[in-house]
């Protein structure tokens, strides 16, 4: 799991550096020094700092004992009581934020790594899971068109209104016997002028079992993630494919992390919230540290993986349409979260035969869209770039 970002250098002779953090020597004392913000990962914009001449300049706080000199990238802070403050300006995409003080078996270290979003703007992402229903649709019906399926033109149609640019992320096969195999190339030329609002993503193999790689090893995994990708290439084209941004349930293990970032995975994202037991859930298993601050912020760097995890700030399926506002609404007026957002659904939900049909999906998704798009957001794909801004 996660490395505590609060670990600290006593001396470099007894120590080991480990993806960013200071992992201590048995044998030293508790740490005496620890930076509390910015948290390590953290991605910061000018909604977080104060935007300088080829910078951004944020303020780095943390604790060390009372009278205690404390330096920041080598300049001394401010202290009051335990509480150290300093100004430190970001000038590199990734950035460590290093604070000394002496101590008795000489100097303390300790320090964080964060990301500068330097092209940041306000922006969101529509991603839709569990996609199969439309797939199988095609497939039986043969429409002449794609978008002689209703869910799909109603998804462009959306998209002529606002703009709104769609991950589908997919599932290799139904219960019933359909796979993506069985599907026809008729439609590659429709997928591939449409790519620019319109991309498959892999998601898992099929919709069961519920969480199915929350404990599977990674080779399991990328399997899955081979064998969808491959016939979305055959079928829709190279153009019409986007790397996840979400795997099914939002768990998987901390060693499939980097196979995905050989994938092309940049961001992932989750919920990070706790469930009825109290415990935080589709989150990719972080622990409890990095869930919280997450349930807080847009988003964090995994520095050992390189890949970004982002928060969902609504599920629409989820979300009765007179709470749409005013779920969004919060999330749009508080700084930590409102550079992103993060808009989310289900497609079964869609399809009169489920027996969690919602007649009202469709304006469910017309409300938050225009939530967001009345407020100045712009659509983006998350994979690109970072978190769809240039990198």
């Amino acid at each position: 799991m996660a490395i505590s970002r609060r670990r600290f250098l006593k001396s470099t002779a007894a120590t080991a550096a480990l993806g960013g953090h200071t992992l201590m020597a048995r044998a030293q004392p508790p740490a005496r020094i620890k930076i509390d913000e910015p948290f390590h990962g953290a991605v910061l914009h000018a909604r977080l700092g104060k935007p300088v001449p080829g910078g951004l300049k944020i303020q780095v706080t943390g604790t060390a004992p009372a009278g205690v000199a404390v330096k920041v990238q080598g300049k001394a802070a401010a202290r009051q009581g335990d509480r150290f403050t300093a100004d430190v300006v970001l000038r590199d995409q990734e950035t460590d934020i290093v604070a000394t003080a002496p101590g008795a078996g000489g100097p303390e270290e300790t320090r964080v790594r964060v990301v500068w979003d330097r092209n940041s703007f306000p922006r969101y992402r529509f991603s839709i899971d569990d996609n199969s229903f439309f797939l199988r649709d095609l497939h039986q019906k043969q429409h002449k068109s794609l978008f002689d399926c209703f869910y799909l033109k109603m998804l462009r149609d959306l998209n002529a209104k606002y703009g709104v640019k769609f991950t589908l992320n997919i599932y290799y096969t139904t219960d019933d016997g359909f796979d993506i195999s069985q599907l026809s190339t008729r439609w590659k030329g429709q997928f591939r002028d449409n790519a620019d609002w319109m991309r498959l993503a892999f998601h898992a193999y099929a919709n069961m079992p519920n969480r199915p790689y929350q404990s599977a090893p990674p080779e399991k995994l990328c399997a899955d993630f081979d064998k969808v990708v491959a016939e979305i290439h055959r079928f829709a084209g190279k153009e019409a494919y986007a790397p996840p941004t979400v795997i099914h349930w939002g768990m998987t293990l901390h060693e499939s992390f980097k196979p995905l970032y050989e994938r092309g995975v940049r961001a992932l994202s989750g919920f990070f919230e706790r469930n009825r037991s109290g415990k935080f859930d589709v989150n990719y298993r972080w622990d409890d540290e990095h869930s919280e601050w997450l349930s807080r912020h847009d988003a964090f760097k995994d520095f050992q993986s390189g890949i970004v995890f982002s928060k969902v700030d609504i599920v629409v399926n989820g979300t009765k349409l007179d709470q749409i506002v005013p779920k969004l609404k919060p999330v749009a007026d508080d700084p930590n979260k409102n550079e992103i957002m993060d808009l989310f659904t289900h497609e079964q939900y869609f399809w009169p035969f489920y027996h969690n049909y919602l007649p009202d999906h469709p304006e469910r998704m017309d409300k938050a869209i225009r939530f967001v798009t009345e407020r100045g957001y712009k659509p983006v794909f998350l994979h690109e770039g970072l978190l769809g801004a240039p990198a």
